[in-house]
């Protein structure tokens, strides 16, 4: 809120004067504002149709803020891919909460603390938090915050919500941790130029391998080269064959593919696998604008079989625990300039925060959520990262399941213990009998 409007605020309808107190308390109410889903878009990119904005009071008084809480300006939120996903109404494919309609998204964002029931933060107070309400003010749990963030670090802000945030992270997860590169390995990225794949083939390059990535056209090819360091790139747009374009690219196979976008693209990897390849399956963001029997299916699976191929999809919620690895390894080369980042950022524009290509959005426009509904939210996606109920009643059966097969094989390893024990015994009998008898 800038000073203008809390001047505003302080003077009644007539004009009058504010005793001191009344200023007070119209300085601590806010009106702010809130993005909320007003309708599911099970198809197609999602428009004002579905995404509305609307206004709504906030108390930002202390003795309105409970223990264990803080209050929270958003400076920037982070428009993701995984985003879309909640906005279908159906659960499948990422299996990721649908956001209840009527009520504020939430996404990855950056905020400054102005109130603090906790003494672990102050006011001033940089923080992070991955399910933020998109919203110009919020009052959160101190314990749903990720970390703070030291403005003196020499990191700008942004790049928190993107090397450093969920797309450097999942980037990090499917290079580092699953992909495990090897120098000389042949790396391919689809979706080479979106938020993940630009750190991608740069964190695959500092481990010495060669990469080439897909794009979507001549500029972001001659981006990939010129500035994130790809050894080479395509535009899948001017490739009528994309298994042609991979023999190409690729005359010795494919040691490493970071997938991002499925479809064709993935059908035609899988002609160019090696031995032992290994498909970190970031996302499939070809897919996510229709439902699952409109979406293109994979003819060559069996290929996975046959090259013992290791496909392994991932969220990073499931790794947070790697977070502090990540975050220190990433800052470190941001630092040393070993890690370059491009950003798109849109200020003040309504129209432009629905759109499905942003990579960053900076909320100075939008509202928060109730604490209870908050809370619920957050409790609602946990509970999805843990394993269910009828995860564990599998895993029972599945116990109970080998339980004979565990004892057959016992039996049958006793058994031949006692072969080999007893047979050199009986050939021993055999012998002496021979030579009573001789």
């Amino acid at each position: 809120m800038t000073s203008q409007n809390q001047s505003e605020i302080c003077v009644s309808k007539e004009g009058e004067k504010m005793s001191k107190g009344e200023k007070r308390e119209a300085v601590n109410i806010v009106e702010s504002k809130e993005w909320y889903l007003a309708d599911y878009a099970p198809q197609g990119v999602p428009t004002s149709d579905h995404l509305k904005l609307r206004s709504v009071p906030l108390s930002l008084a202390l003795d309105s803020i409970p223990q264990a809480h803080v209050a929270i300006q958003l400076l920037f939120i982070s428009i993701d891919p995984y985003l879309r996903t909640r906005m279908s109404g159906h659960d499948d494919g990422l299996y990721f909460p649908q956001f209840l309609l009527n009520q504020v998204i939430t996404a990855f964002g950056i905020g400054r603390v102005i109130r603090s029931k906790d003494d672990k933060y102050n006011e001033g107070d940089i923080v992070l938090n991955a399910f933020f309400p998109v919203a110009e003010y919020c009052v959160v749990p101190s314990d749903v915050l990720i970390r703070k963030i030291d403005p003196a670090a020499g990191v700008p802000l942004p790049e928190y919500l993107s090397c450093l945030g969920v797309p450097g992270f999942a980037a990090w997860l499917g290079i580092q941790v699953l992909g495990d590169p090897k120098p000389g390995s042949n790396v391919f990225i689809s979706a080479a130029a979106g938020g993940v794949g630009m750190f991608a083939g740069q964190l695959a390059k500092l481990k010495g391998c060669k990469v080439i990535g897909s794009t979507g056209s001549d500029d972001k090819v001659r981006l990939l080269m010129e500035e994130f360091g790809y050894d080479d790139a395509f535009n899948y747009n001017k490739e009528t064959d994309l298994d042609a374009a991979l023999s190409k690219y690729f005359p010795n196979g494919i040691d490493i593919y970071l997938e991002n976008v499925g479809g064709k693209m993935l059908e035609a990897v899988l002609n160019h696998v090696n031995l032992h390849a290994r498909i970190p399956v970031c996302g499939m963001i070809s897919q996510y604008n229709q439902t699952w029997t409109e979406r293109e299916g994979v003819r060559n699976l069996l290929n996975v079989v046959g090259k013992e191929v290791r496909m392994e999809g991932y969220l990073v919620a499931s790794y947070l625990d790697r977070f502090a690895d990540f975050a220190k390894e990433m800052e470190s080369y941001i630092k040393q300039g070993k890690i370059r980042s491009k950003l798109k950022i849109k200020r003040n524009n309504n129209k432009e925060c629905l759109s499905a290509n942003l990579t960053l959005h900076e909320a100075k426009y939008v509202d928060p959520l109730s604490r209870a509904g908050f809370r619920a939210k957050c409790e609602c996606i946990e509970s999805r990262i843990k394993s269910s109920p009828n995860d564990n009643k599998a895993k029972a059966r599945k116990s109970e399941s080998l339980e004979p097969q565990n004892l057959r094989l016992m039996v049958l390893a006793l058994t031949r213990i006692y072969t080999l024990l007893l047979l050199p015994l009986l050939l021993l009998l055999l012998l002496l009998i021979v030579a009573f008898h001789s």
